[in-house]
């Protein structure tokens, strides 16, 4: 999924724990908003950030032009490995996009912070979040979702959420939850 529908699916995912909290009265410290968002979008930023880079300083410096690049139809299959910006991505998109990993970091700093936070830092819940819809939202002809790495290879044929279906469905499905949660809101 585009990292803008994961970012403002995991901002639903906490205004809506925040909201069922506070209606069943168990609100201690609510979830902060923007760390579950930043959470739900650093798997993309963490994998794709150094080839962005790598693409924009070539635009902006080097010999490349936008027009060098190819129509997004014509990369399917992704060609992934081609230069070592690319390798280099290829493996943080394993690291980011996997269950095993997010769950050890995730014990880890629970383990490491609990002290300081007097509670378990939940927002790194939208980086779990972004796992779980990546993998039906990717197919093997496009970054398939590794939500087994380093255990195992296998990954979930999904589809595409590039497809203006899927598109549609998903930003429609996202207006309709920030309007029932503002909605829900008014109504306290």
């Amino acid at each position: 999924m585009d990292i803008f529908s994961h970012g403002l699916w995991a901002g639903a995912a906490a205004k809506a724990a925040n909201k069922n909290s506070a209606i069943a009265g168990k609100i201690k410290r609510p979830l902060k908003v923007w760390y579950t968002v930043l959470w739900g979008v650093f798997p993309d930023l963490f994998a794709f950030a150094l080839p962005f880079v790598w693409m924009f300083w070539n635009i902006i410096f080097g010999d490349l032009k936008f027009s060098d690049f190819p129509r997004p139809e014509t990369l399917e299959p992704a060609v992934r490995d081609t230069l070592p910006v690319f390798q280099i991505a290829s493996r943080l998109y394993n690291i980011s996009h996997s269950l095993i990993v997010f769950v050890i970091i995730f014990m880890l700093v629970a383990i490491l912070l609990r002290s300081k936070l007097r509670r378990i830092p939940w927002e790194m819940s939208g980086w779990f979040l972004h796992i779980l819809i990546d993998i039906p939202t990717h197919s093997y002809k496009f970054y398939p979702t590794p939500f087994l790495w380093p255990i195992s290879e296998w990954k979930f044929d999904g589809f595409s959420w590039g497809v203006p279906w899927f598109i549609i469905l998903n930003y429609s499905a996202i207006i309709l939850i920030y309007w029932f949660l503002r909605r829900r809101k008014s109504k306290l």
